[in-house]
């Protein structure tokens, strides 16, 4: 159990024996952790009373309750999710006959019009899935370091209170850890790069892949600060390469682990793409693990042969992946 005091002051279960966002060497991430002014929240605003001219609530007596409860539809069952279902078919159809190395992840960032560089105005009045291949459409994953405050101290107000009934039996888990990305050119894909990703604390290489991008699904949320991007990928092992890389990149990361979520606080530190300029980013990631619990579920999905537990496991960590990202994003606060 954790202690009832902020994360600066409980004591850290990240192996380094610090408290979460709390380091000495970079105060540019590692904001100092304290009870967020308010919690991470889905609910709706309060609605209050109407006064009258004496002072009384003008809508009257509230109706009294039914003599039955509702049924949930004239067939007495409730429609299936459709934004869910047409999430879990297609990371199904991306996770097809794979059998190890994938990853499913969404990235929390602004959709923008590729001509103008502005967060795209879509006809829609709710979150909504794009068309894959919708084209002028770009993804940025990048967020401000008020914007990454924000999510830590969220965060961080989880991990010290968290909700009622919520997660008394599955405490999130926190790390922290400073790692180096080195990318390399894959002398059998020319297309691809390897990247090995080293503990820069233990110097120990953490792990080396191919990564290869299967696809995205973004999704544009109006009423919010904030949009997300799905995607799946193929995470191949490779051999440790020799010689020098053709660049690297510094990764400060604060994991927060929940049942079968992780959730990755990220600083960047890369040289950029356009100038010599060394640039810091601040990423956050959701990410469905371990993934052979993911490709087992999905083996057996729909499957009439099996139990419903086995049936139905994919839909449902899908549901409570896509119920975190949703959290998130609501509670993005203001993006720029």
């Amino acid at each position: 159990m954790y202690s009832e005091q902020p994360p600066s002051e409980a004591e850290d279960s990240s192996a380094d024996g610090r408290a979460p966002g709390d380091d000495d060497d970079d105060e540019e991430l590692d904001f100092l952790p304290r009870r967020a002014s308010r919690s991470l929240s889905d609910a709706s605003p309060t609605l209050q009373g109407l006064p009258s001219a004496n002072g009384h609530d003008a809508r009257g007596p509230p109706p009294p309750a039914p003599s039955v409860p509702l049924a949930l539809s004239i067939l007495n069952v409730e429609p299936l999710d459709e934004f869910i279902r047409e999430v879990a078919d297609w990371i199904a159809y991306h996770l097809k006959g794979r059998t190890d190395c994938v990853e499913v992840e969404a990235k929390i960032g602004v959709l923008k019009d590729r001509n103008t560089g502005d967060r795209i105005r879509m006809p829609t009045l709710v979150e909504t899935i794009l068309q894959p291949g919708t084209p002028d459409i770009i993804f940025e994953s990048n967020m401000t370091s008020d914007q990454h405050r924000h999510f830590n101290l969220l965060l961080n107000e989880l991990m010290v209170s968290p909700p009622p009934g919520g997660q008394t039996s599955s405490p999130i888990q926190y790390s922290h850890h400073y790692l180096l990305d080195s990318f390399y050119k894959s002398d059998a894909h020319p297309r691809d790069k390897v990247r090995v990703t080293t503990d820069e604390k233990t110097r120990q290489v953490v792990q080396c892949v191919r990564k290869v991008k299967l696809g995205d699904l973004n999704i544009y949320s109006p009423k919010r600060h904030a949009d997300w991007r799905i995607s799946v990928n193929l995470e191949i092992p490779e051999k440790v390469p020799t010689g020098p890389p053709i660049r690297t990149r510094r990764k400060n990361r604060m994991s927060y682990t929940h049942q079968h979520t992780q959730i990755d606080l990220t600083q960047v530190t890369q040289e950029s793409d356009r100038t010599a300029h060394t640039e810091l980013l601040h990423e956050l990631e959701v990410e469905i693990i371990p993934s052979s619990l993911l490709l087992s579920y999905a083996a057996y999905r729909g499957d009439e042969l099996v139990g419903q537990r086995e049936r139905d496991g994919f839909d449902e960590l899908i549901r409570v992946f896509v119920n975190n990202a949703r959290i998130l994003v609501r509670n993005s606060g203001s993006w720029s």
